[in-house]
C-alpha cells in the first residue's frame, strides 16, 4: 500500500504561511486558490498588497496606458471585495496623469480609509506634468505609521488632522504649501524619520518653510534626509538660530543634499549641525556645478560664517561620509569644520571626483594637517576609478 504523501505546507500555522504569500506578486499570490479547497481564501487574508502598473498581464495584442491601467483597477477591485481580513500595508505604483485615474485611486483610498487599519501605505506615481490631488479621505488613515508619497499634491486648507501614530515619512516631488506642509509636520507627534525632496517650485507660491520653522514641526526626529532647497539660498550674516528644548533635533542621522557653489549655502548644513547635538552618523551629498568659480568667494568670508556656528560640538558623531566631493572650497572647509568638533569621529569617507591624482594627494595632507578633536580615520576615494565596487560598497555600509 502506498504510503500517503505529506502536505507540509498546508499544515503550516497561518502567520507562516501569510509571510510566504506576501513574499509572492499578488497574482501569484491569486493563483494559490487552485492548488486545493483548503488554499482557495489563504491568498484574500494576507496583510500586504503590491499593485504595480505592471502586475497587470497583457496578451500579445498592444493595449494602451488607459486601457491597462482600467485592467489594473478592475483588479484592485476584485481584490479588495474579497478580503477576509483586515490590510495593513498597501503600495501602488502607477501612471496618474487623468480624471478618470484619479477618480479611480480616491474610491481606493475611500475604500481603505473605511474598512481598515492601514499602517503602511505607499503611493507611487510616475512623472508627469501634474501630480496627484490627495482626497479629504486619505486623512482618516489614522492607523498610518509608515507613508511614502512620490508626486502627490495636498491643496487643502491646513485644518485636517495629522496622523498621530506616523514614525516614518517620506514626501518626494510633492505640491504643497508652506503652511499646510507645516501643519502636517506638527500634527505627527511620534515622527522619527523624515525624507523630505521638494523643489522650490513644487511649493505654492514658491514660499518655503523656513530652517527654524522646520524645526519646531520635528521635536523628536532622528533620521533626517533633505534637500538643500528647504531653506533660502541665502541667510542674513546677522542669522542665528535660537535653540530650546522645542528646536534642537534628537537626531543620530541625517543626509543632506546641498550646494556648496554660494558661500551663505552653507548655512543650511550648519544650522542642522547646531541643532542636532546627538548625530551619530551623517551623510552629505554635494552637488556643487563643476563650473563653480573657486576664486569667487574671499576666504576671509568663511571665517566670518564658521566663526558664527563656532559654539557647535558634536559629541555622538562617529561616522562622516561625503558623496560627490570635489574638493571645493566649501566643502573642505565644511569637513575641517566637523573634524574639529567631533571628539568621537572615528571614520571619514570621501568618494572623490578628483582627476588629479596630485590634487588627491594634497586634499588628504591638508585634512591630516587641520585641527581634529579625535584620531579619525580618513578614506579619500576616487570615484573615477572605483564607482562600480568601492562606492556601492560603502552605501551598503554606511
Amino acid at each position: 500500500m502506498q504510503a500517503q504523501r505529506l502536505d507540509r505546507i498546508t499544515t503550516l500555522p497561518q502567520t507562516i504561511t501569510e509571510i510566504i504569500l506576501c513574499l509572492l506578486p499578488i497574482e501569484e499570490a491569486a493563483r494559490t486558490s487552485i492548488l486545493s479547497r483548503e488554499w482557495r481564501y489563504k491568498w484574500t487574508t494576507i496583510p500586504k498588497l503590491v499593485f504595480f502598473q505592471s502586475t497587470v498581464k497583457t496578451s500579445t495584442k498592444e493595449i494602451t496606458d488607459k486601457e491597462l491601467r482600467c485592467n489594473l483597477f478592475c483588479a484592485i477591485h476584485q481584490v479588495l471585495l474579497l478580503r477576509q481580513a483586515p490590510i495593513l500595508d498597501f503600495t501602488l505604483q502607477i501612471s496618474a496623469d487623468d480624471i478618470d485615474t484619479y477618480f479611480e485611486i480616491d474610491q481606493i483610498i475611500l475604500h481603505l480609509s473605511k474598512n481598515h487599519t492601514v499602517m503602511k501605505l505607499r503611493l507611487d506615481f510616475c512623472w508627469h506634468e501634474s501630480s496627484y490631488p490627495l482626497p479629504l479621505s486619505f486623512f482618516l488613515l489614522r492607523h498610518l505609521t509608515d507613508l511614502y508619497l512620490h508626486n502627490c499634491d495636498i491643496n487643502h486648507e491646513p485644518t485636517f488632522n495629522g496622523f498621530g501614530n506616523l514614525t516614518s515619512l517620506s514626501l518626494s516631488r510633492l505640491s504643497i504649501s508652506r503652511k499646510s506642509l507645516l501643519h502636517l509636520l506638527s500634527n505627527c507627534p511620534s515622527l522619527k524619520s523624515l525624507c523630505l525632496i521638494i523643489r522650490d517650485e513644487q511649493f505654492y507660491g514658491h514660499e518655503r518653510p523656513n530652517i527654524m520653522e522646520l524645526f519646531k514641526s520635528l521635536p523628536v526626529i532622528e533620521n533626517l534626509t533633505t534637500w538643500g532647497y528647504i531653506t533660502p539660498t541665502r541667510f542674513p550674516k546677522s542669522f542665528q538660530p535660537h535653540l530650546s528644548t522645542s528646536n534642537t533635533f534628537v537626531s543620530k542621522y541625517w543626509v543632506l543634499v546641498t550646494a556648496m557653489d554660494i558661500l551663505f549655502g552653507l548655512a543650511f548644513p550648519l544650522v542642522l549641525l547646531k541643532c542636532s547635538p546627538n548625530l551619530e552618523r551623517i551623510k552629505l551629498e554635494s552637488n556643487t556645478y563643476e563650473d563653480y568659480d573657486v576664486d569667487s568667494v574671499d576666504l576671509e568670508d568663511y571665517s566670518d560664517i564658521f566663526e558664527e556656528y563656532s559654539d557647535v560640538w558634536l559629541e555622538h558623531l562617529n561616522e562622516l561620509k561625503f558623496k560627490y566631493f570635489i574638493n571645493y572650497k566649501p566643502e573642505l572647509e565644511l569637513v575641517k569644520f566637523i573634524l574639529a568638533r567631533s571628539p568621537n569621529l572615528k571614520k571619514v569617507i570621501l568618494p572623490t571626483y578628483i582627476r588629479d591624482k596630485k590634487e588627491e594627494v594634497e586634499l588628504l595632507q591638508s585634512l591630516l594637517r587641520a585641527p581634529r578633536a579625535s584620531p579619525v580615520q580618513i578614506l579619500v576615494e576616487n570615484g573615477y576609478k572605483h564607482f562600480d565596487n568601492v562606492l556601492i560598497e560603502s552605501d551598503s555600509d554606511f
